[in-house]
């Protein structure tokens, strides 16, 4: 099942529940206020197909536009979670180089905040690029869904833009590198009702294009990330409370290079 944020015209945005067939079911017409009143929810699964059953107000979504399925959630992400991004990162500087190897092996994980809910971006919407940077690359993440209790209770797509000579010129540098405006795209939507086992079963893909042509292309594995996702949902909720719950992105598998 697929839980998203949409507006129909100018109108106020609205909770869906996206179907196969390209429809969407409007939830807020049952009285759902909100997305994240559903995240908190303590047994989200079971209450939904009682909802579209009673209300079936149907929409094509080739008549609306979906918005980022994040409302008051701040967005978290964690780091060096892939070999790939370990190796990528000592390459991209030596001076940090023996920092991002420790951390890929450490009890505790890279976990840095990305951004605020407000400077979110959706689908389609143009992200931001740093105007004093010479390498920005798009970082495409699963992100883990969380209730404010901390559980995982959905997944959706993070596209974690990063200045990567920025963060390679000195590791201080991290937060310029990984957050500005519009530096942060998130959806289509959340899914819900899959286990971890099965979301280890899916694939990250990428396509960059220049003028229509394909300048790069890369492919990993979700099954490749070194962490459980509850053992990362733990580390950012220690000594921290969400109220609303958050996003938390889980690192990139996928690094372009930089030409």
């Amino acid at each position: 099942m697929k839980l998203c944020r949409f507006q129909k015209g100018h109108g106020h945005p609205r909770v869906g529940l996206v179907n196969s067939d390209s429809t969407l079911i409007d939830l807020s017409a049952t009285g759902i206020a909100s997305l994240s009143s559903l995240l908190a929810s303590e047994d989200l699964v079971s209450a939904l197909p009682t909802m579209t059953d009673s209300y079936p107000p149907w929409l094509k979504l080739s008549d609306v536009t979906l918005l980022p399925p994040v409302e008051q959630q701040e967005v978290w992400a964690a780091g060096v979670t892939y070999l790939r991004s370990k190796k990528a990162r000592m390459e991209e500087s030596d001076f940090s180089a023996s920092a991002y190897d420790k951390v890929y092996d450490a009890p505790r994980p890279e976990i840095f905040f990305k951004s605020m809910p407000g400077k979110v971006v959706g689908t389609a919407d143009t992200v931001g690029i740093r105007n004093d940077a010479r390498w920005n690359v798009p970082e495409p993440e699963l992100a883990l869904v969380l209730s404010p209790g901390g559980k995982v209770v959905g997944y959706t797509i993070c596209n974690d833009m990063s200045s990567r000579d920025i963060e390679g010129e000195n590791l201080l540098y991290l937060p310029q590198a990984k957050i500005y405006n519009r530096s942060c795209a998130i959806g289509p939507w959340i899914r819900v009702a899959a286990t971890e086992e099965e979301a280890r079963g899916w694939a990250i893909t990428i396509q960059i294009l220049d003028q229509g042509k394909v300048v790069f292309s890369g492919e990993t594995s979700v099954g490749q990330i070194k962490r459980s996702f509850d053992e990362l949902a733990g580390y950012l909720f220690r000594s921290q409370t969400f109220p609303h719950g958050a996003i938390l992105s889980t690192g990139t598998g996928i690094v372009p290079g930089d030409d």
